[in-house]
């Protein structure tokens, strides 16, 4: 039987919303001055791990060749100095519905307009590495949005926003939310107003201070109106969000550790240069409103916890444990291991690897693990 533990490691991101070193500074290397938004910690083809040192595989993904074996879940580091794009995934089911349909219309797998890149659901979660991490996530209470459209009529002459009316007819009515939000981005004439008197009433109510900082990286964007309409959720360090099939979520500010499934699929819905279909939007979008999106871990002893997602939509194939010092953690498939703060040594089957910060390992399959040492550690894993 070959090696349980194999070092890993891969070439951070550089988009243009990261954070100016950002991967170096959670993994404590010295920065280069550059962008790091993202770093991949799986079998992504786009980018997959490499091995560091001697191993039978070159990356992750001839690992996955070779084992006949499949990561059910990407790990990153992800570092936002500004928001990225407000966006939507589909559920397995409508992945793989439009994945043949896009197939069928032979539309090309790299083309720009495409919507479906493989068949496969894109559910994600994200713990925050320090307090203040923001996001948007989720849609807020229909009348917590009409509290603030009142709020924006008192500010600004009436007259000069006639979609004002359209926007609280579409919400009042039958499919609020979701009338509402893809009329926002239609492109109507009665939008670009909106958008305007929106963002400077940042100046004068509190209420709309959220979008300024959107305005500034997205400036003139639908999708700074579409960001009313979501909750603003800010974490301390350790608090985590869910984000299923069809949740509307953008993150703004911030570092953390990311969960998700290995799938391409985005539907975009602003705040991006890149395509937006509202039509298939439409369908993935999940319009409920309301709901707290923290996912609350469970405590399971020794300092670790559990983070398992799920609940109504069902088994997403991947969690995350975090550990903060020494504990037992049995993992039921393939794992990656990654030390942001402190140093741990992860021991099962006679073989032991030192895992100091900024180090990940890869853990080749089902295996009971004694973690040693103090920090922060996380663990994703099959589920």
């Amino acid at each position: 039987m070959s090696a349980l533990f194999w070092e890993i490691d891969n070439t951070p991101r550089d988009y243009a919303w990261g954070q100016i070193d950002g991967v170096a500074r959670v993994r404590g290397t010295a920065g280069h001055g550059n962008r790091e938004a993202e770093l991949w910690l799986g079998a992504h083809p786009s980018a997959p791990s490499i091995f560091v040192g001697d191993a039978p595989w070159p990356a992750l993904d001839e690992w996955e060749r070779a084992s006949g074996g499949r990561l059910p879940f990407l790990l990153k580091i992800l570092c936002a100095a500004e928001p990225l794009s407000l966006q939507a995934h589909p559920s397995t089911a409508q992945a793989q519905e439009g994945f043949a349909r896009e197939n069928e219309l032979g539309i090309p797998l790299d083309a720009a307009h495409r919507n479906y890149r493989d068949p496969h659901a894109k559910p994600e979660l994200i713990v925050a590495l320090h307090d203040g991490f923001e996001a948007l996530c989720g849609f807020r209470a229909v009348v917590d949005v009409q509290a603030d459209l009142d709020a924006l009529a008192a500010l600004t002459a009436t007259d000069e926003l006639p979609g004002l009316q359209t926007w609280r007819d579409l919400l009042a009515g039958e499919d609020g939310i979701r009338r509402a939000f893809l009329w926002l981005l239609s492109g109507d004439d009665a939008i670009p107003p909106l958008v305007s008197a929106a963002v400077s009433a940042g100046a004068h109510d509190a209420r709309f201070t959220v979008l300024t900082p959107i305005a500034t990286a997205h400036p003139g964007d639908p999708g700074i109106l579409g960001a009313l309409m979501l909750q603003h959720v800010t974490l301390r360090a350790g608090e985590a969000l869910w984000l299923p099939a069809g949740n509307i979520h953008a993150y703004l500010l911030g570092a953390g550790i990311e969960l998700m499934g290995p799938s391409d699929n985005v539907l975009r819905g602003g705040l991006t240069p890149k395509h937006i279909d509202t039509e298939e939007l439409g369908r993935v979008l999940d319009a409920r409103e309301g709901g707290d999106p923290r996912l609350v871990p469970e405590e399971r002893g020794d300092g670790v916890r559990l983070f398992h997602p799920g609940g109504d939509e069902g088994n997403p194939g991947f969690e995350l444990y975090a550990s903060e010092g020494s504990g037992e953690i049995s993992i039921p498939g393939p794992g990656i291991a990654l030390v942001t703060d402190g140093s741990f040594t992860l021991e099962s089957e006679g073989e032991h690897i030192e895992v100091p910060r900024g180090r990940a390992v890869f853990i080749a399959r089902s295996a009971a693990i004694r973690v040693e040492g103090a920090g922060r550690l996380f663990l994703a894993t099959g589920a």
